[in-house]
């Protein structure tokens, strides 16, 4: 077995993703000496607990990433400033702090101005995930096969991105690295723009007429399915991808409303030539999905 990279590794939250690092850090034995988890609900502080995948359960931030050369920041992207403000004085020199946030300009826009002299930001983001949260939602092989995207800063230390980078490949992902910008740009599309379209179908469908709304539910099809299973997604982790990537997903977002006009159009005036290439084009994407293992 490799030498573990991490002796104390502290996660700021512990729902899905959280929890998964956890449980693969217990499981493979090479990542941490010790996994400390820290959240803000007893209730939480104590399930985390019942299921034992933490070595230490914390309830003060504070206390949590004392003496940690490892730092994940595990919640919702708009509550990392708060965090930062707690944390910040208590992190030890020569600490990485790195992060699974699915926006990255407001990673380093909230985090870097409280950042530490000493201190490490590596800002990572594992594209992974389910609809499920919590501490019980988590499992080790929800990376694996994956990508994770690093967004380095310009001048930040390589040896402490190559060690995140390293905690990734070990959780069986693929890492690729970027500039913050062109990430935000790209999970608008991929990610961001499909669950904003998921919210919305699912309320006009809310919107109906009850009976028409009834019959929606009863009779749902696999496209409306998948719909919902997105829509199902943590409500709180969401409102802040959208709110901290507004820029990149409104930019996205006219883009498909275009896009999608230009189609409404063919529609009405019975254009099949249009409507069967973006048909095609649709397939395409699917089948360059399958080819990279990714669908």
């Amino acid at each position: 077995m490799s030498e573990p990279l991490f002796r104390r590794l502290c996660l700021l939250g512990a729902g899905l993703i959280g929890s998964s690092i956890a449980r693969l850090a217990r499981e493979r034995g090479d990542i941490a000496e010790t996994i400390v988890a820290h959240t803000r609900k007893p209730e939480t502080l104590a399930r985390i607990r019942e299921l034992g995948f933490a070595d230490v359960v914390e309830e003060d931030a504070a206390r949590a990433v004392a003496g940690a050369d490892c730092v994940i920041l595990c919640v919702p992207v708009g509550a990392y400033a708060g965090v930062m403000a707690q944390i910040a004085p208590h992190l030890a020199p020569g600490c990485i702090l790195t992060d699974v946030g699915s926006t990255k300009g407001s990673v380093i826009r909230d985090l870097s101005p409280l950042l530490p002299p000493g201190v490490h930001l590596v800002p990572a983001h594992p594209m992974a995930g389910t609809e499920h949260s919590g501490p019980d939602a988590g499992f080790a092989t929800l990376f694996e096969g994956r990508y994770t995207i690093l967004t380095p800063l310009p001048g930040g230390d390589r040896a402490a991105q190559e060690r995140v980078a390293e905690l990734w490949r070990r959780a069986g992902s693929t890492v690729e690295s970027m500039d913050a910008a062109t990430h935000d740009k790209v999970v608008a599309i991929v990610s961001h723009l499909p669950h904003l379209i998921a919210f919305t179908i699912c309320g006009t469908a809310d919107d109906l007429a009850e009976e028409t709304r009834e019959a929606v539910l009863r009779f749902a099809a696999s496209g409306f399915r998948d719909f919902t299973r997105i829509a199902a997604s943590d409500i709180d982790m969401w409102r802040d991808i959208f709110l901290n990537n507004r820029d990149a997903l409104l930019e996205m977002l006219a883009r498909f409303t275009e896009d999608s006009h230009a189609l409404a159009r063919a529609v009405r005036w019975g254009e099949a030539d249009f409507i069967e290439d973006r048909i095609r084009r649709g397939r395409r994407i699917r089948r360059g999905l399958i080819e990279r293992k990714q669908a």
